[in-house]
């Protein structure tokens, strides 16, 4: 058996049932990975930002370590296998409304650029909805591009105030009725 590489994902539904996509995903993703720790739930605003109640609704956003077999191409066709199985079309509009986004933001310290993925996530350090999950689980982890830890980057980060706990319960296993 080789060794597990160490993965942080980012899973983020605004709409339909926003509880319920994010513990969906979370399932199907342990079909096939170790989950690890879970971030809070935050309750954020879309990016770019616009107005509240526009027809852009807020999105449940969470962050997961996650230990896998799986190379990153492997671990990309899972996450848009989840997707495609949640809802989501392929080719869709870039920061459009979805039932389920599930990127790759960190995948143990490797920097890969191909056609289809970049790792790390190319926006990771700009967005505050992804850095404030992921400094709460990893704070010391090191962004393997720029250097930073992830509690600096996200102490740095703009739109910090559009990233806030979710009210309907921040712990996962409150909202999704059972430990991951």
């Amino acid at each position: 058996m080789s060794e597990l590489a160490v993965a942080y994902l980012c899973l983020g539904s605004n709409l339909g049932e926003r509880e319920k996509n994010l513990c969906r995903a979370l399932t199907m993703l342990s079909g096939s990975v170790e989950i690890g720790r879970v971030s809070s739930v935050y309750e954020t605003e879309s990016v770019p930002r616009r107005p509240r109640g526009s027809e852009h609704p807020l999105f449940l956003n969470l962050v997961c370590r996650i230990e896998t077999q799986l190379s990153p191409g492997d671990l990309l066709r899972l996450a848009k296998e989840i997707e495609r199985t949640m809802g989501r079309g392929a080719g869709g509009e870039r920061d459009a409304p979805r039932v389920m986004d599930v990127d790759i933001l960190l995948y143990d310290d490797e920097i890969v650029e191909t056609d289809s993925l970049a790792i790390p996530h190319p926006r990771l350090a700009d967005r505050a909805f992804v850095l404030i999950p992921l400094a709460e689980i990893a704070p010391d982890l090191v962004h393997p591009g720029r250097r930073m830890t992830i509690a600096g980057l996200a102490d740095a980060v703009e739109g910090r105030e559009g990233v806030w706990k979710y009210e309907g319960g921040s712990d996962v296993s409150a909202i999704c009725g059972r430990a991951l």
